[in-house]
């Protein structure tokens, strides 16, 4: 009962005004044949997944997603956790986990100390001005014709 229900909705309603192609007697048990498209339906091929090749490793992050987040608040203190492979060749977890203490202790240390940061910064400094004798001089030299006018 239910899947007549189904087939029914998948049907394509008659068009406004046309006249019922399905005879108004005919039972509820039979089905109508399936509606044709006009042609347009698109099909896909037989599709079939082949195994690696055997002396080819399996790599599940072989394929990076293509959604790139932007960063916000939480990228700053969020770092990727290592793979097996980086922490084989750092040493191992202890060695790690001895390396990470060691550098939060470092840390709070730097805090508590209230010390320069190790990467600061650039300071601009002021552009150098000539005091009044050098421009004085300056003044001079260029009335004599020695000076070069960049402007030009």
């Amino acid at each position: 009962m239910m899947l007549a229900g189904t087939v029914q909705a998948q049907q394509v309603p008659p068009a406004p005004g046309a006249a019922s192609a399905a005879p108004a007697e005919a039972p509820q048990d039979e089905f109508p044949p399936p509606t044709q498209a006009d042609g347009n339906v698109t099909t896909l091929g037989e599709v079939r997944a082949l195994k690696p090749e055997d002396d080819e490793p399996l790599d599940l992050y072989r394929f990076k997603s293509p959604v790139q987040a932007e960063p916000n608040r939480f990228s700053k203190s969020w770092s990727e956790p290592p793979t097996p492979e980086q922490v084989s060749m750092s040493g191992g977890y202890i060695f790690m986990g001895i390396n990470y203490g060691l550098m939060a202790a470092a840390k709070g240390l730097h805090k508590l100390t209230n010390g320069r940061d190790q990467i600061q910064s650039a300071i601009a400094r002021p552009p150098p001005e000539l005091t009044e004798q050098q421009q004085r001089r300056a003044a001079a030299y260029c009335e004599v014709g020695d000076c070069l006018d960049e402007g030009r």
